[in-house]
């Protein structure tokens, strides 16, 4: 059982410095494509190496105090790449050039035929994460409308068909996440926000798609942005009273960076909400009392029994200690919420 407001990440935890070039890896846009330059260990060594790693990530997840855990997505190069450069009808051997929503040119897949899944992508890494903890575990997949922005289409009449069938191929991949052994499974749909009107057009199909027959509680983060690359924020969700219609249990949305006006919470007054309240653009670790200002703001628009808390976003674009300093006062601040409300 969880308790009440449980802890949780929106997905990713810093990678080491051992494993991962991070210069590199702060010098660049997240990649829609393949990008083994980012990998520090040698590819003989490297499944190895990023299995060492997650499960380093699992237990600082687990002393920190989070009550649900994800594996840190450790072994991703980016939040979305594993698993769209995965999809058959996607050719990441010969990118298209496209501008990104920061406004910055990114190498992404181009579309050249059926898309569709061949193969579990993230089902082995559930099920690693599954056996070294005995808390409620999340994975995370990026929805189909995100994957539909961002891929060069030269194969659908319109990325309305291609979102849908990438919503198959996510679908696929939902079940078999659930069948062995997730208790949450998280999409990640970011480009809702930046493409508000192409999603109002078909994005909540897709994803009702994507999680049809999931068979288990089912998430839906959407944001503005990674701090790192994204510093400047709209005053409010472009696409979010939308999504109270979608088949998503959880929604996951950002509050602490751009100060959110809180109020929006009652336009999704079905679903459980993963509010991010940690502000991953501040240099410094929030304190516990602070935390539990943001919470405790929040149940003035939500009920507690509707409330889960975690970062903005993913931490990977953080120094280390200081993602987990932000976790424990994460921890700390919704304890004392929770005793207050006892």
């Amino acid at each position: 059982m969880l308790p009440l407001i449980p802890t949780t990440l929106v997905g990713s935890l810093p990678q080491p410095e051992w494993l991962v070039d991070r210069s590199r890896l702060l010098a660049s846009l997240p990649p829609r494509v393949r990008a083994s330059e980012l990998w520090r260990v040698p590819e003989p060594e490297l499944a190895q190496a990023q299995d060492d790693a997650t499960a380093l990530a699992i237990c600082e997840l687990e002393r920190v105090g989070l009550d649900v855990l994800t594996d840190g997505e450790i072994r991703r190069e980016s939040y979305s790449n594993r698993f769209a450069t995965a999809l058959e009808g996607m050719d990441v051997d010969d990118p298209a050039i496209v501008v990104g929503r920061a406004g910055r040119e990114n190498a992404v897949p181009r579309v050249v035929g059926r898309v569709r899944r061949t193969r579990s992508v993230e089902v082995d890494d559930l099920r690693f994460l599954r056996a070294r903890t005995d808390r409620p575990v999340k994975v995370t997949l990026p929805g189909p409308f995100t994957m539909s922005q961002q891929a060069h289409n030269e194969a659908y009449p319109d990325l309305a068909s291609l979102a849908l069938d990438l919503a198959a191929a996510v679908s696929e991949e939902v079940r078999d996440l659930f069948a062995a052994g997730a208790d949450v499974v998280q999409l990640d749909e970011p480009w809702l926000q930046a493409r508000p009107q192409e999603a109002r057009e078909y994005a909540v199909e897709a994803i009702d798609r994507a999680l049809e027959g999931a068979g288990g509680t089912t998430a839906l983060h959407t944001c503005f942005g990674y701090a790192h690359l994204v510093h400047d924020r709209p005053a409010g969700y472009s696409f979010l009273a939308e999504l109270d219609a979608c088949a998503a249990d959880q929604l996951a949305i950002e509050s602490a960076q751009p100060r959110l006006d809180l109020s929006i919470l009652r336009a999704v007054p079905s679903k459980t909400v993963i509010l991010g309240v940690l502000d991953l653009s501040d240099p410094q670790a929030e304190s516990a009392e602070r935390v539990a200002a943001r919470i405790d703001a929040a149940l003035e628009h939500v009920a507690p029994e509707r409330l889960q808390v975690g970062p903005d976003c993913g931490m990977k674009y953080l120094p280390r200690d200081l993602a987990l300093a932000k976790l424990r006062a994460l921890v700390e601040g919704a304890a004392a919420v929770r005793a207050r409300l006892r």
